[in-house]
């Protein structure tokens, strides 16, 4: 650059600055420009192309300011530029739906799953696939697989709405963090009493698009007419927002996946606790595959930092660990057995029952089944944790190193190694309470 814009006798501090500037200005614009208009509205694909064809100008132009005096070779110099920037613009190809759909483990992949859509929005690229075996539906954000119909993901997306709009005793208004395939926020559609859905999302294209694959599972949440998106970062919300909810639930991706960490420190758990409603819950997610041991302690033990009552919840696959739901509330919690069972029973609620039916859950007992532990019994199994807190984000590391880790058999036996049975949890009559214990186990 310095190059091709010198002249005889120029001052070159002041040559220097002003390309140093012209970059400066030129990355500016150039990042701003592709990150929130060319590739939203054209693609990766096409970007790449305009950016070989604006290379292709900008050595044309070189080339005829440097090489002005060397007529025949900066003819063939710009001939060759031009047969290169058609030639290499023409056979840029499209990013595999593979590669959008799983990442590094896409060669696993091939000619095992139909890939239905690829998307790049502005934040995020996403993928829809249709398993070749079974015929299941998954959605795929950068690279990984973050809900689907499996029979696992779907008992999980169903937990985390169904275990605190059952376990509050008359939930009016709910907020979803994170859209995904909508099966969370679409378990709350059922509940006759609930006159507010408000889900944030951050990727406009998860709604608008993925929405229609899960429109079954989701209870076509996105058109339901108590529904509200605000596409927006959740912290952004939850801390700008002024309204208060009796339910939030949470199910972001791995915190190893960038940005995902902030919403497992203590100053964002704290911030959804000041916007509870009095008697107000909250579930959040917690992976244990893809995850270590550190991980995980760090997660419940923040969690349990700010809902100092919580409790945990168990989605196990063939009763090994794969991943839990915690859950707390504003104060103590109680589970009024009775009044669930009724509810269950009555008209009102069929299609609730019937939602927890569709995987595998047919009765207020084994819904409760599914009680991992609580915080009083994770004192020593938490004591070494590491709080993560938005100053440090250490969760993003210690998460980091397991990203290849399937070890959720392991984290949850540790987990409730201490577990004793919940007595005080439940308000229910001794022959239900006698018959959970011997479901799930624990102590006196």
């Amino acid at each position: 650059a310095l190059a091709a814009v010198v002249k005889r006798n120029e001052d070159a501090g002041k040559l220097a600055g002003r390309v140093y500037s012209a970059n400066t200005f030129g990355a500016i614009i150039g990042s701003l420009a592709f990150s929130l208009i060319v590739v939203p509205t054209w693609g990766a694909q096409h970007a790449e192309m305009a950016l070989l064809v604006l290379s292709g100008i900008s050595a044309l132009i070189a080339f005829s300011t440097v090489l002005a005096n060397a007529r025949t070779f900066a003819m063939t110099s710009a001939a060759i530029t031009l047969v290169l920037m058609l030639f290499l613009g023409t056979n840029v190809p499209a990013i595999p739906g593979l590669l959008v759909a799983y990442g590094r483990y896409m060669v696993t992949w091939i000619d095992r799953v139909d890939v239905k859509y690829v998307g790049e929005g502005m934040n995020s690229s996403i993928a829809v696939s249709v398993l070749s075996q079974g015929g299941a539906t998954q959605f795929h954000v950068a690279g990984k697989v973050e809900a689907s119909s499996l029979p696992q993901d779907m008992r999980l997306q169903r937990m985390l709405g169904h275990l605190p709009a059952l376990v509050h005793p008359n939930p009016r208004s709910v907020l979803i963090v994170g859209f995904g395939a909508g099966v969370t926020a679409g378990s709350f559609v059922p509940y006759p009493g609930i006159t507010r859905i408000v889900i944030c999302e951050i990727e406009p294209l998860i709604p608008q698009v993925v929405s229609k694959y899960f429109s079954h599972e989701n209870n076509d949440v996105l058109h339901d007419p108590r529904t509200e998106i605000f596409y927006d970062d959740a912290r952004s919300f939850i801390i700008t927002t002024k309204e208060k909810f009796d339910i939030i639930t949470s199910d972001p991706i791995h915190p190893w996946v960038k940005g995902a960490a902030s919403l497992y420190t203590e100053e964002y758990f704290n911030a959804v606790k000041a916007h509870l409603n009095p008697g107000g819950v909250v579930t959040q997610w917690v992976p244990l595959y893809e995850s270590n041991m550190a991980a995980v302690k760090s997660e419940v033990a923040t969690f349990l930092k700010v809902f100092p009552q919580g409790t945990v919840w168990a989605n196990n696959v063939d009763g090994k660990g794969y991943d839990v739901v915690m859950m707390g509330g504003t104060g103590a919690m109680n589970i009024d057995v009775n009044r669930i069972e009724l509810q269950l029973r009555s008209a009102n609620y069929q299609r609730v029952a019937a939602s927890l039916a569709d995987v595998g859950i047919n009765s207020s007992l084994q819904l409760f089944a599914t009680y991992a532990t609580q915080a009083g019994d994770l004192g020593a199994w938490t004591s070494d944790a590491e709080i993560n807190n938005d100053r440090n984000l250490r969760l993003q590391y210690l998460a980091g190193t397991g990203l290849n880790y399937y070890r959720g058999e392991s984290i949850f036996d540790a987990m409730i190694a201490g577990r004793r049975f919940p007595t005080k949890l439940f308000v229910a009559d001794e022959p239900w309470k006698a018959a959970l214990k011997a479901m799930i186990g624990g102590g006196q």
